[in-house]
């Protein structure tokens, strides 16, 4: 038996918006054999665009059943049989989620009509509801209310079930099929084609244009992951509405895959990224000379046109550099803004420095030990070469990193040599930036650099 859904809500994912309308067909293939429709209150105001939209308004669901009223009977209905809707994650999403609020767990198979309409009849400019059911001289009465929607999923149904002769429906409830988890303007044979290896991702709208970018070790399962579990969030159902295809870029490993990830976000700003939209707080090593011409340092936050000596994605990350270029180089914790109270410096009482703070040494003599961070800092500033696997065993990835100034990347041969002077001018550049540079940081000073190979122009870090 098959139950074929429609409802009606207050807005488009069920985390935020509730049911207005529901009604449920049970179709055994050949006829309706029960039937269940009512309003519901949905227990918040409708939005007058919504009221505008199904013609339901506040004053029509003021005395209806809230959805609790109507639960058991719900869940009873659709248990057992196979939830048929017009586009199905979204009425099962709904409906899931407000059962299990009311303590009933919903686990039924699915079938989705969009998705079964293009395959049992291709060739159509448009499957929404109204036009594939014109094309195929399906009347619909009643639009954009559950029952009339509803009854025009069981015609459309019906007409599915009688021209499968490829068994197209029957396939799609075997165990594993990906057939109702992908969005329904999504054709499965372009998830299949996607690598089980690291890259980026895209999910591209109608019209070809990214609407999200992500990143993975293993692109097929990470993009699949979107699509299974809980689909009641806003994110998931805007993927379920507006994703009609995937793109993809390898990259052989996954830092690869972060950077370029990062790049394409800020690049291509699409619309279900945010994290890497926002804008993010970077904290820099700054020097200055005071009025008595002082070289002196200190931790700040990082604004436009500004260029630090040092960058850091957190304030105790470059407060604990800091105090590592105090120690190293036996300069005064006032000076550098390291110690800000009015006590005695910590540096003087315990013999540390020779109290430049306190006037004791000179200037020239204090600025020689700043002077010595500078020239490390210089010799620091090299290209650096990480080299991974590549995107096939016949290859290696090779990326270009030089310090707040540059980054690339390239695929050469396994079995050739590199050639470290022509690299860059192969090298795709990336657009540089903080994330970017703190990821490259972790692995060029050995914290994260296992499977990589570090190369400083031609030797080995």
């Amino acid at each position: 038996m098959y139950a074929i859904v429609d409802i009606e809500t207050t807005g488009g994912h069920a985390t935020q918006n509730r049911i207005t309308e529901i009604s449920i067909f049970v179709f055994d293939g050949k006829e309706v054999v029960n039937h269940f429709e009512t309003l519901i209150h949905p227990e918040m105001s409708i939005p007058t665009y919504i009221q505008a939209f199904t013609g339901i308004s506040n004053e029509m669901v003021e005395h209806a059943p809230v959805f609790a009223d109507v639960a058991e009977q719900i869940y009873d209905i659709l248990s057992g049989n196979i939830f048929v809707a017009h586009n199905v994650n979204f009425d099962h999403s709904f409906i899931k989620h407000q059962l299990q609020e009311c303590g009933f767990d919903l686990q039924v198979k699915k079938l989705c009509t969009v998705r079964l309409s293009r395959k049992i009849v291709p060739g159509h400019r448009s499957y929404s509801l109204g036009n594939i059911c014109a094309a195929l001289g399906i009347r619909l009465e009643n639009r954009h209310r559950a029952g009339g929607d509803a009854m025009a999923t069981v015609k459309l149904f019906a007409y599915l079930i009688s021209h499968d002769v490829e068994k197209h429906i029957e396939d799609s409830l075997k165990r594993g099929s990906k057939e109702q988890v992908l969005p329904p303007n999504v054709n499965k044979s372009d998830f299949e084609k996607l690598p089980k290896s690291p890259g980026v991702y895209f999910f591209v709208n109608d019209k070809g244009l990214a609407v999200y970018v992500g990143k993975a070790k293993n692109i097929r399962s990470r993009v699949g992951s979107h699509f299974s579990g809980d689909l009641k969030g806003k994110q998931k159902q805007n993927f379920m509405r507006d994703v009609h295809g995937f793109s993809h870029t390898a990259t052989g490993t996954e830092l690869l895959a972060i950077l370029l990830e990062s790049h394409e976000i800020r690049r291509l700003w699409p619309d279900e990224n945010r994290a890497q939209k926002r804008i993010q707080t970077v904290y820099g090593l700054f020097d200055y000379l005071d009025q008595n011409n002082k070289i002196r340092f200190g931790i700040d936050k990082v604004r436009k046109d500004q260029r630090a000596l040092v960058t850091f994605s957190t304030h105790a990350a470059a407060l604990q550099y800091l105090q590592t270029l105090i120690d190293q180089y036996g300069l005064c914790p006032k000076l550098c803004n390291s110690q800000t109270n009015k006590g005695d410096c910590i540096h003087v009482t315990h013999d540390i420095c020779d109290g430049y703070c306190l006037a004791q040494e000179n200037v020239a003599q204090y600025n020689a030990k700043a002077q010595a961070f500078f020239d490390h800092l210089e010799a620091e500033r090299k290209a650096y070469y990480i080299v991974g696997k590549g995107r096939t065993y016949k290859e290696q990835s090779v990326i270009i990193y030089e310090p707040d100034k540059y980054i690339g990347y390239t695929f050469v041969s396994l079995k050739e040599q590199i050639d470290f002077d022509l690299v860059k001018e192969m090298a795709t550049p990336l657009k540089l930036n903080s994330l970017m540079e703190s990821v490259l940081a972790q692995v060029v000073s050995g914290e994260k650099s296992k499977g990589y190979k570090v190369y400083t122009q031609m030797k080995m870090v």
